[in-house]
């Protein structure tokens, strides 16, 4: 069963749990940088030497976070579609906390421009190539170039929440935005724009400019 942060952190009393939880909660309202370590400290209840002897620095904590907040996301997911819980209303009700909060979390993450941001978005494509390999083998003929294009896709509307909570009328981390959005991307996902034959046109143009393009000297 799906359970929320708050209600794992509520059982989980070990402090270094409560430290990340905490941590990942400040960092997705304020940022890596807005947050210190005494603020974490503070929110966990804990002292900032605890803090610094379970993780050493902030950024082995961002660390942390970013890996934690990966395997909550993609837990939920897996469940959700090879576990066949999608339309487990108990489920999605129980995952929801964790999926708004670990979205407002990569909202922040994802576009700092740090070393750690590009390694978590490497991560994710690593994640979801390997997904492709197990789910869907052989049925695309760039799958790293698939996974890259999608995190950018999936992530992109992370990036733009602001923009794309305005034109829905409710913001996105909320239950009632996320929702609304998640009915959209269902839409978009199930129902093709371009017919199979329209694509297969497509495909084959750009296979012929491709062949076109002259071959670039070797380095």
């Amino acid at each position: 069963m799906a359970t929320s942060l708050g209600e794992r952190a509520a059982g989980d009393l070990t402090a270094r749990a409560r430290i990340r939880d905490a941590a990942l909660r400040l960092f997705a309202e304020r940022g890596v940088e807005g947050t210190t370590i005494r603020d974490i400290a503070k929110a966990a209840g804990v002292s900032g030497g605890l803090v610094r002897h379970h993780f050493g620095s902030k950024d082995d904590l961002r660390a942390a976070c970013d890996a934690f907040a990966l395997d909550q996301i993609v837990r939920i997911k897996e469940q959700a579609v090879l576990d066949g819980r999608i339309a487990d209303t108990g489920f999605l009700a129980a995952a929801h906390p964790t999926i708004l909060l670990t979205y407002r979390y990569f909202a922040r993450s994802l576009v700092d421009g740090s070393p750690a941001a590009a390694a978590m978005f490497d991560a994710m494509v690593d994640l979801s190539e390997a997904w492709l390999a197990q789910n869907h083998p052989g049925e695309l003929a760039d799958p790293r170039g698939y996974a890259a294009l999608f995190v950018a896709m999936e992530t992109g509307l992370l990036a733009m929440h602001a923009q794309l909570s305005r034109a829905l009328g409710a913001g996105i981390f909320t239950p009632e935005g996320h929702l609304r959005m998640s009915r959209i991307k269902l839409d978009f996902y199930s129902k093709p724009l371009l017919s199979p034959e329209l694509a297969a046109q497509a495909q084959a143009a750009i296979d012929q400019l491709q062949a076109a393009q002259p071959e670039r000297p070797a380095q």
